[in-house]
């Protein structure tokens, strides 16, 4: 049963139309993921699908009663209303409390902010937050998203697409990240040209099937123009001996991984990378940085010793705040370290594109601002014109001769980008590359890479765009090192998982026989997580197995003899000198790990220890936690 139908419907802005003549359907439970370029139409389609925007021609047709959720890019938000008002209307705690799905929405979106805050005072990331969790709360038949991962880190994007994977609710959602769009869709709609070319299956499977009609194309118009030959030589020379035809008999998938080309020439790139950077990149010896400069801000690096080898392609993860950005700024010089030293290389030659946009003069031509920085460009074994670049960018025909100051947000980061290219860098440093860019764009973008030698550091929330660009991923997650991830981001989500649960049992062990109660701001998370006081709904919060939550009672369990607690404190000893122990070990494996930076094999031996190690700790720390419970500690 389609909830929503299009008939016949076109839609332009100006002279341009973006809809032309479409019909389709959105069937109950359907997950789809909308592609195209930039200003091809994706936004209209949506709008217009949801009812906020009337197509000039055609019909739209809704289900009776149906529901629709909807997610615009701009979030308009009453700025006088607090989090607690937008989100969760006039549900006294108790009744959000109790609900499990509520308390997750909240617990991985909202987070810690305090429900209280005027929405005027948030970030744009946390405004964003707080649109998609009151979208999320609500019921709804028919869900529709426009880049709803703007603003969240991998974390959310992960915890989002498995929410909505699991949701009963049909969906329509408008993103670049290729990789949410294989988590959660099972059909793939491309608005190309005014058209809407439908494809089963998530990003993945819609690549392959677009390969597979250019190469049935491509195929038909060889044949078509072998027929022409023959014809025009049959006119020239009279009619010739019937022949039979050739049969082209290829299998779809095996022509494809056939003539799939390489990812990227390593050993090409390692000789150019050797021979241009020589073999020191970036040492950083003994390195303690704050976000906030010197003692101040969250602390990033503790006494960091790592190197950043010639040729490397390393992607560094972490949490919003971590201090990604800051790594970047101190490896860009642009910030100084609290203490250590950072050795730069002799023979670098840096570019560090910030999530900021660089000022270029607004009054010159795209192409005229890029041909002031270089005319042609080497990009392995091809030479390139500024121009050619530019249109593998997105910038085509006329596009090139735009005035950068009448240029989007997406275009000026484009444009940004391919100016710190044609400087010929061998070191580059990419903070967020892929905001604002269309999939096409950022398909250009990574074949532009692959062929592109030099060490290469990157911050991307960007999950796709980050494993297909580098070799290996390195994670701030709030001990002041570079954690190695020979898992990549799945590993890195494991990690955080693991370390957050640790972190939830030790903030639900009272202190000093306190009731585990919050003072002053109240924590969302703290109650989301079943975890809080249940103030309002005259007792305890009950976790989802009906149990009351941790924290509603720090007294010691009745009945310990004095014998019994000797012995649960000589345990307690016991575990705490075994936590130090362990701690040592894994202090003394980072410094060998930072060591051996450039040895992968031994890299990879190092971290299975570490992670050895942590899951240790993670059994003793859940051991010490029962038994000071016991003793009220």
């Amino acid at each position: 049963m389609n909830l929503v139908n299009l008939e016949s419907v076109s839609h332009a802005y100006g002279p341009k139309p973006l809809l032309s003549d479409i019909s389709l359907g959105v069937e109950a439970g359907e997950r789809i993921g909308v592609v195209g370029r930039n200003g091809g139409g994706k936004t209209t389609l949506l709008s217009v699908l949801a009812g906020t925007v009337r197509p000039d021609s055609g019909r739209v047709t809704h289900n009776r009663g149906l529901r629709v959720g909807f997610l615009s890019q701009q979030d308009t938000l009453d700025p006088t209303a607090t989090i607690r008002e937008l989100v969760l209307g006039g549900l006294a705690e108790h009744e959000w409390a109790g609900d499990q799905r509520v308390r997750d929405i909240l617990a991985n979106l909202i987070g810690d902010l305090d429900l209280g805050a005027k929405t005027a005072d948030l970030s744009g990331g946390e405004r964003r937050r707080t649109a998609l969790a009151k979208l999320l709360i609500d019921d709804h038949d028919l869900i529709m998203l426009d880049e709803p991962t703007n603003h969240l880190d991998i974390e959310a994007i992960a915890w989002l697409a498995g929410h909505l994977a699991a949701q009963k609710s049909a969906l329509v959602v408008v993103t670049h990240d290729r990789w949410f769009l294989d988590a959660v869709s099972t059909r793939t709609w491309e608005v190309v040209d005014g058209r809407v070319e439908r494809y089963e299956g998530g990003y993945a499977a819609y690549v392959l099937a677009k390969a597979e009609r250019a190469r049935i194309a491509q195929a038909t118009e060889e044949r078509r123009q072998n027929l022409m030959r023959k014809e025009i030589a049959w006119l020239r020379r009279g009619p010739p001996a019937r022949t039979s035809k050739p049969k082209f008999r290829v299998d779809a998938a095996q022509a494809l991984i056939a003539n799939e080309p390489p990812a990227r020439e390593t050993v090409e790139l390692m000789r150019f990378a050797a021979a241009r950077l020589g073999k020191t990149v970036y040492d950083l010896e003994d390195v303690t940085l704050h976000a906030g400069g010197p003692d101040t801000g969250p602390r990033v690096l503790d006494r960091l010793t790592w190197q950043f080898g010639p040729g490397d392609r390393i992607g560094l993860i972490g949490v919003n705040g971590s201090g990604k950005s800051s790594v970047l700024r101190l490896l860009a010089d642009s910030i100084k370290p609290d203490s250590g030293r950072v050795v730069r290389g002799k023979t670098v030659r840096l570019a560090h594109l910030s999530q900021e946009l660089a000022e270029v003069d607004p009054a010159r031509r795209v192409l005229e601002s890029v041909e002031e920085v270089r005319k042609y460009l080497q990009v392995g074994k091809r030479e390139w014109t500024a121009s050619q670049l530019l249109e593998r960018l997105g910038f085509k025909g006329e596009a090139q001769w735009k005035v950068v100051g009448d240029l989007s947000g997406g275009e000026r980061r484009r444009l940004q980008l391919l100016r710190l290219l044609m400087d010929d860098p061998n070191v580059l440093l990419l903070d967020e590359p892929t905001n604002d860019l269309d999939i096409e764009t950022l398909n250009e973008l990574e074949d532009l890479l692959d062929a592109w030698p030099g060490t290469l550091v990157l911050v991307s929330h960007d999950r796709y765009f980050l494993e297909r660009v580098t070799d290996r991923c390195v994670a701030l997650l709030g001990d002041g090192k570079l954690s190695l991830l020979p898992g990549g981001v799945d590993e890195y989500l494991e990690r955080r998982a693991a370390g957050t649960a640790v972190t939830a049992r030790l903030n639900t062990t009272p202190a000093n026989g306190s009731d585990g109660g919050t003072s002053g701001r109240e924590s969302v998370a703290a109650v989301a997580s079943g975890t809080g006081t249940g103030a309002g709904s005259g007792g305890a919060v009950s976790g989802g197995d009906g149990s009351a939550g941790a924290g509603t009672s720090g007294q010691a369990a009745p009945g310990l003899s004095a014998k019994e607690e000797r012995e649960l404190r000589k345990e307690l000893n016991r575990l705490e000198r075994q936590l130090d122990k362990l701690s040592d070990q894994e202090s003394r494996l980072h410094a060998a790990m930072a060591e051996a930076a450039s040895d992968y094999a031994k890299l990879g031996s190092l971290d299975a220890q570490l992670r050895e190690i942590t899951t240790q700790k993670d059994g003793i720390e859940a051991e010490w936690l029962e038994v000071a419970d016991r003793l009220g500690d």
